[in-house]
């Protein structure tokens, strides 16, 4: 298995058929103990303006990771970002946000916020790689098990 990939592997676009929906929601299956639903999807989807959803998918096509988020005046809200297991640690990730973060700049944001476990390490390692720094806590955010969410930030998502 490669571990890295280029990015010209990876096609990044706004979510734009319901059909992978269905892929989105397996990988929140794989990727999280409390995901989204599709009436939680369908509901955000329906925020035109406001609510977005981006996919990566690989050479074939396939939906291999997304990210859902909103933007609000000039902050970037990143709501859920996963990849499918057998695509981790390859750069589908790393690119992904990084088309969100150009995307949320072209919109007008002007930072990006997110949350994220605490034990989270793999995505908290990509967050910072990507210019995030932790500047809050939100104790007992998460169920299942019940964990603190850092909260981090990115300011002048424009650069860099």
């Amino acid at each position: 298995m490669r571990r890295g990939m280029d990015p010209s592997d990876w096609v990044i676009e706004p979510l734009s058929l319901l059909a992978d929906l269905d892929t989105i929601l397996e990988i929140e299956l794989e990727s999280f103990v409390n995901p989204w639903t599709r009436e939680m999807y369908l509901a955000d989807l329906e925020n035109h303006g406001v609510s977005f959803c981006y996919v990566v998918r690989d050479a074939s096509q396939r939906v291999i990771g997304y990210c859902s988020f909103w933007r609000v005046l000039d902050e970037l809200h990143v709501n859920n970002v996963a990849v499918t297991p057998a695509y981790r640690a390859r750069g589908a990730g790393t690119a992904l946000m990084r088309e969100v973060l150009r995307e949320g700049a072209r919109m007008g944001a002007r930072r990006a916020t997110l949350e994220v476990r605490r034990s989270n390490e793999a995505a908290r390692r990509l967050y910072e790689r990507l210019g995030f720094t932790v500047t809050g806590l939100r104790r007992g955010y998460y169920t299942s098990p019940v964990e603190d969410a850092l909260i981090l930030w990115r300011e002048d998502i424009a650069h860099g």
